[in-house]
């Protein structure tokens, strides 16, 4: 005892001096900081080399770099992390830190030599490259480079850095931004034998897929890459793989390699890619796999019954391939499975009773599968099913009248079925139902059953049914985006809707809605209503004025609606599709429209329009489709559509328009379809201007005052004209239809009414291979340019009812595509080349009202041609004509073609010399006598009259325009 008290001086001045000495220490730390001021200055340099942005590319992002001071440690700053002992800087985290700037090389980030891991993702480096002494770093552990806009090709150097465990390059899907040469991309598989994590979604590497590849790998993610050539089973043979992603490489084809047996693939995506064959029984061996996506592919034949050995699968997707024959009823085994997709396939038969046994399943799609029979009820056991898709089948039969235990479906699509009979109240009673497409089925009834109150219901669709709605039951659908009662048996507008304020969609069209539109519906302050859609029904009156100022598409066609447009439509500033076609809409179009920023489609065709046609594109050149046929607009072609830059159709036919040829139109570079038929246009077709239009394919210029030859040039320059050998697909390819705001069922086709075949026709879709040119009825002159040949796809040719003369060109035989030839009510002579019977396609022929001499051709297509064909060329001979060649007809005189009064005389006496003159001479005065004599006798008789009234030729008249617009 006495010596522990003999110690206590000695501890306490021990205990003294370590205070003092510990203060020292931390007075000292205080003092000097731990980051070196090298590695300081290399990041605040770096920083100052950056803006930041002002949006955030992550859900969460923070400005990092802003708190940065060179008054603290550098080892405090937001996102550097230091050794303690060493105190260099061995980690940056920089991720969605708004950075926004360029990368040099030489940056002073490389002077950061001890760093292990470096995370630049989600900032804003374009177009920044990744430098070449990025080698440096050969510490680095973790590169992480993804979604910050680097572009260019990836250096080979990065392969130098041979610790790298975790490599990132990922580029999001919408840029075109790094590219991996095929021996870098070699050299860093190969390489880096440390690498675990591989991921290069959307990079741009073009190349096969190597054989060798580091067995430390885990992950690879290679999405959206590019990658070529066959599958190798290299892949597979990796022993440490968790998770390979092959998806969205359309040009990897191959079959499924025989698949060694794996305890540790967890996770296998090759959608989208161009795996074909069947699906090897070996699948069943990825004991572990929780993830198996084949979606998109070629995988043909059954599915083996092997799939269901994978007892730890969550998620399976087979959909959109070609497998055949029955579903296996071991998929009944897979008890985890949450999401199963085996939708566009041909199974066929009833939908199997045994998905009822998966009781995780929360989304089950069977859609396109060829299923018959009625609707299958063991699946409404699946009480966490959050969504149902059994769409595009042959389903019949009722409704199941109770599906109570569906209390989590979120999601119901039965649409394209025969499903008949009323919808049942249980439909909308589920309480998270948010989706409901019922659409083009045989339903019938009145809707709803029962009240309806569904707060979370944002899609209802039940067009194409025979449904009407009971305007006496109350439903109450707060929270409703889009409505399509299209095709129903709707006779009011629905009442229901006063109480909707979140529209997205309205499209109640071809309905049996009669009347004006309420002054309840016009008045309605839909301030996000994005698409209308009022078609088709009989609307009348007046439209009012409309306060959907946030409207992208106003679809008002085929009704009875009359009068001005409202002013309000000019509110309209969002509208990129404006079809207000077939009405009986009057006054002049308000300018506004032509200057709408947003607008890419105008169809007013088939009013009572009148004034000048509205300047277009003053304010934007996002106009693709003008039509305007069909009104009384007046006046010139407005130049302002010099500035439509991506106008791919021009229709103002029938109208008055008065002006010459607006040849200036051939600058436009996009513009496939002109037609300008029954106006008032005049002049020549050829100007000093170079002649453009490079891409046209529908030339229609008929019933107007044109005149004058057709020079070369005109054709020479229509390139859209000529086939080229990638265009010869064999497929038939329609213009693309325009959709708006991601809504496939909004969108707009492009149609017109061509005379095909002496037939006017509506083609209510225009596809890519159907060219034609129809300068019918007008004033043409001259010989047909042989320069018509080089049109090898053109599918129409008709150059009727002109004053061309000459040879019809030997050459024309070169337009094998050629569907319809009208040369008809021209002055035309010699032969008919034989040559033209090798035009193979060609099923409709028209010659007739010509001057045309010798035999018919003979062979292929000719064989089929009829007398009317032919008509009007006296000279012509053999079959199908009843007239013989070698032999002659002594009365036949050749007849002149019927032209206007003054050309008649001309062309008269053109063929007669004064022996004629005095025989017909002769001839009339004893058939005078006669005449005379009878009528002297008989007063006139009735008989006479008729008779010569019936052999007199009548003087042919330019066919006169509509009195009257039909709404057809």
């Amino acid at each position: 005892m006495l010596k522990t008290k003999k110690m206590w001086p000695l501890f306490f001045i021990y205990s003294l001096f370590c205070c003092v000495f510990l203060s020292l220490s931390f007075s000292s730390s205080f003092d000097h900081h731990l980051c070196s001021p090298s590695e300081a200055s290399a990041l605040f340099q770096f920083k100052q080399s950056f803006d930041i942005l002002d949006f955030s590319p992550c859900d969460t992002s923070f400005p990092k770099t802003v708190s940065w001071n060179e008054s603290n440690d550098c080892c405090t700053w937001d996102g550097v992390t230091c050794d303690m002992l060493t105190g260099h800087v061995i980690g940056l985290d920089l991720s969605c830190s708004l950075l926004n700037g360029t990368i040099y090389p030489n940056s002073s980030l490389i002077q950061l030599h001890h760093l292990e891991t470096l995370n630049l993702a989600k900032n804003y480096f374009y177009p920044s490259t990744i430098p070449n002494d990025i080698s440096r770093l050969r510490n680095l552990r973790d590169l992480n480079l993804s979604d910050a806009y680097f572009q260019g090709e990836i250096p080979t150097e990065i392969s130098y850095l041979s610790n790298l465990v975790s490599l990132d390059l990922s580029v999001p899907s919408y840029v075109n931004g790094l590219q991996f040469d095929q021996r870098a991309f070699e050299a860093v598989l190969q390489n880096l034998t440390n690498l675990e994590v591989l991921s290069l979604f959307g990079v741009n590497v073009s190349s096969p897929i190597p054989m060798n590849f580091s067995s430390s790998l885990r992950y690879v993610d290679l999405k959206v890459t590019n990658l070529e050539g066959v599958l190798t089973e290299s892949l597979f043979l990796l022993p440490n793989l968790e998770t390979l992603y092959l998806s969205n490489n359309y040009l990897l084809k191959g079959v499924l390699p025989k698949i060694h047996p794996s305890s540790t693939l967890l996770e296998l995506d090759i959608s989208y890619t161009g795996i074909s064959g069947e699906l090897p029984d070996s699948i069943g061996t990825l004991s572990s796999l929780t993830r198996l996506y084949l979606y998109g592919c070629q995988f043909s034949g059954r599915i083996p019954d092997s799939i269901g050995n994978l007892r730890q699968i969550r998620y399976l997707n087979f959909g959109n391939n070609h497998f055949t024959g029955h579903i296996p009823s071991t998929i009944s085994k897979l008890k985890h499975l949450a999401v199963l997709a085996l939708s566009s396939n041909s199974y066929g038969g009833e939908i199997p009773n045994f998905f009822s046994s998966l009781r995780e399943l929360r989304y089950l799609s069977l859609s396109n599968c060829s299923f018959i029979g009625p609707f299958p009820s063991p699946l409404l056991n699946l009480t966490q099913l959050e969504t149902l898709d059994l769409s595009r089948n042959s389903l019949s039969g009722l409704f199941p009248r109770n599906a109570s235990m569906l209390q989590k479906l979120v999601e119901l699509d039965l649409s394209y079925n025969s499903l008949n009979g009323s919808i049942p109240s249980w439909v909308f009673s589920l309480p998270l139902l948010s989706s409901v497409s019922l659409h083009h089925n045989r339903l019938s009834g009145s809707f709803p059953q029962s009240p309806v109150n569904l707060t979370n219901l944002s899609t209802l669709d039940l067009s194409s049914n025979n449904i009407t709605l009971d305007a006496g039951i109350e439903i109450t659908l707060p929270s409703l985006k889009v409505l399509q009662l299209s095709s129903c048996e709707l006779k009011d507008f629905p009442h229901f809707l006063r109480n909707v304020k979140t529209l997205l969609v309205l499209d109640i069209s071809n309905n049996k809605i009669r009347g004006q539109i309420p002054n309840w519906f016009s008045g309605m302050r839909w301030d996000s209503l994005l698409h209308l859609n009022l078609s088709h029904n009989s609307l009348t009156g007046h439209l009012q004025q409309l306060h959907y100022n946030s409207l992208e598409s106003l679809d008002l066609k085929f009704n009875f609606l009359e009068g001005a447009l409202p002013s309000s439509i000019c509110n309209m500033s969002s509208l990129s599709l404006l079809d207000l076609s077939h009405n009986y809409f009057s006054d002049s179009v308000p300018h506004c429209l032509g200057s709408m920023v947003g607008l890419s489609v105008l169809d007013l065709r088939r009013n009572n329009f009148t004034g000048n046609l509205p300047p277009f594109c003053t304010q934007s050149n996002s106009l693709r489709t003008i039509v305007m046929n069909g009104n009384r607009f007046e006046g010139t072609v407005p130049m302002s559509l010099l500035k439509c830059d991506g106008l791919e159709v021009l229709d103002v036919g029938n109208n008055a328009i008065n002006d010459t040829f607006p040849a200036w139109l051939g600058t436009l570079q996009e513009l496939q379809v002109l037609i300008l038929k029954l106006n008032k246009f005049h002049g020549p077709i050829s100007t000093r201007l170079k002649f453009g239009f490079p891409v046209l394919r529908i030339f229609d210029l008929s019933h107007n005052e044109f005149g004058g030859s057709l020079p070369a040039e005109v054709f020479e320059n229509f390139k859209g004209m000529i086939k080229t050998d990638d265009r010869d697909k064999g497929e038939i390819e329609y213009m693309q239809p325009q959709s708006y705001s991601g809504f496939s069922n909004v969108m707009y086709e492009v149609s017109v009414r061509l005379v095909i075949k002496s037939h006017e026709i509506q083609l209510e879709k225009i596809t890519t291979i159907m060219t034609t040119i129809d300068l019918s009825s007008n004033h043409f002159e001259g010989v047909i340019p042989k320069t018509l040949k080089d049109l090898s796809s053109l599918w129409l040719l008709n150059l009727s009812h002109n004053n061309l003369k000459g040879d019809i060109p030997m050459e024309l035989e070169k337009l094998n595509m050629l569907e319809a030839l009208d040369l008809s009510w021209n002055r035309l002579t010699g032969k008919i080349p034989q040559e033209l019977t090798r035009m193979n396609f060609l099923s409709f022929l028209n010659l007739s009202q010509n001057l045309l001499v010798g035999r018919i051709p003979q062979g292929s297509q000719f064989n089929t041609f009829e007398n009317d064909s032919y008509g009007g060329n006296l000279d012509l001979c053999g079959p199908p004509l009843s007239k013989k060649c070698g032999t002659s007809d002594p009365s036949h005189v050749p007849q002149p073609l019927e032209e206007e009064e003054d050309d008649d005389e001309s062309f008269f006496f053109s063929g007669f010399t004064w022996e004629s003159v005095v025989i017909g001479y002769s001839f009339g005065l004893i058939v005078g006598t006669v005449m005379w004599s009878l009528m002297f006798k008989y007063r006139k008789p009735k008989w006479f009259v008729e008779f010569f009234d019936g052999i007199m030729p009548h003087k042919r008249r330019r066919p006169k325009k509509r009195a009257q617009r039909r709404r057809t």
